[in-house]
Order: C-alpha cells, then sequence, then structure tokens
C-alpha cells in the first residue's frame, strides 16, 4: 500500500528529515503522492513547512512537542528540488561551522539557480544568484570550511579558532579536505592546514 511505503521510507530517516512529494515519485503518481502526504500531515505524522515542503519533526529536548524545522536542511530541500547548488554565505556558514553561538537573522545562500526569498514564521531564507567559481568541484564540507573561514577574515584567525575550526571534521575526513581545496591558495588553505594538523593533535 502506498501510505505504508511513504511511512516506511520518511521513518527509515532521522527526525528533522525534511522532504518534498518529489522524493517519493518513485512510489506513485503526483497527485496520490501530494494526497498522501497532505492525510499524513493531518494525523500528526509530519509537519507541513510550507506548500510542498514537510519534515519528520525532531522531538523538542526541553520541552514537551516538536523542535523548530532546521532552515539549513529546509534550505537544502529546496535546493535539492529545483535542482540548485547552494552554498552557505557569511553568518550562515559561521553558524554551520560552529565558530558563532548566534542564530543568523536570515540564512543566506549563493546559489547558481534564481534568485529567491522565504519567509516562514520567524525563519527568513534567502538565495541569491551568483557564480559559484570559488568552490566548484567542492564537496558541502569542503565549501562550507572555505566560505566560514573567508567570511572570518584572516585577521581574525588565532589559535583557538584553528581548534575550532579543526573540531569540524574527524581527523581521518580532514585528509580528503585537504586534497581536495589543494588548488585552493593562499591563507584559506593555510588555515585548513592547521586546523587538519590541530585535529590530529587532539586526538593523540
Amino acid at each position: 500500500m502506498l501510505t505504508e511505503q511513504v511511512i516506511a521510507r520518511i521513518y527509515g530517516k532521522k527526525r528533522g528529515w525534511c522532504f518534498t512529494p518529489k522524493d517519493f515519485l518513485d512510489l506513485g503518481s503526483p497527485a496520490t503522492i501530494w494526497q498522501t502526504l497532505s492525510r499524513l500531515e493531518k494525523k500528526g505524522t509530519i509537519r507541513k513547512i510550507m506548500r510542498g515542503v514537510y519534515d519528520y519533526p525532531e522531538k523538542n529536548k526541553y520541552l514537551d512537542g516538536f523542535a523548530s524545522p532546521d532552515p539549513d536542511r529546509i534550505a537544502r530541500t529546496l535546493a535539492r528540488t529545483y535542482g540548485w547548488t547552494i552554498l552557505p554565505d557569511g553568518n550562515t556558514a559561521l553558524a554551520l561551522l560552529g565558530l558563532s553561538t548566534q542564530i543568523p537573522a536570515g540564512w543566506q545562500y549563493l546559489t547558481d539557480g534564481p534568485n529567491k526569498h522565504y519567509t516562514i514564521d520567524t525563519i527568513s531564507i534567502t538565495f541569491k544568484k551568483t557564480a559559484l567559481r570559488e568552490t566548484a568541484g567542492l564537496s558541502r564540507a569542503s565549501a562550507i570550511l572555505h566560505q566560514g573561514i573567508k567570511t572570518l577574515g584572516e585577521e581574525h584567525i588565532t589559535e583557538d579558532t584553528i581548534k575550532r575550526i579543526g573540531e569540524y571534521l574527524a581527523p581521518g575526513q580532514w585528509k580528503k579536505t585537504i586534497r581536495e581545496c589543494r588548488y585552493i591558495h593562499g591563507w584559506i588553505i593555510e588555515t585548513m592546514k592547521k586546523a587538519a594538523q590541530s585535529a590530529e593533535e587532539n586526538q593523540k
């Protein structure tokens, strides 16, 4: 039965998974998928975030009910659905990298798609069309590192900052990242190398 297949796929993901009807089109027609998700939303199995976007909500750790939707997951879901490449920009990159404890007032992304802005309750997500030359071919983790370090600025790189950047990836992942970013020049790649060394030393 279609409903059982849809539920099985949702439950097979971790709570917090964000999705659209397009993620289930291999199971049925667009119309039946929309109807199924609508029924599950009314039952409280899933949560509707905006038209055509849902999540399997995470439980609130401190209060009854569910946690707020994750803006970055919403952004990535929209990008996946429409075939955009996106890159966290500015304070968004710093927050994802763990270099800022402040929640961004607006979540901003560079994209090869169109300029778009979404407001969902108190969540603001903006996509700005631009050429993503600097991070072309990089994995998401490498691109976030590049953009976060660039946003921070060379003058704000300290030993403590390098240590915190080093904690973003496991030592084994750093080796792959440094190879991937080998064509990035200047202080950004040097900061990455120092962060990788810090991660390795902290593992000992």
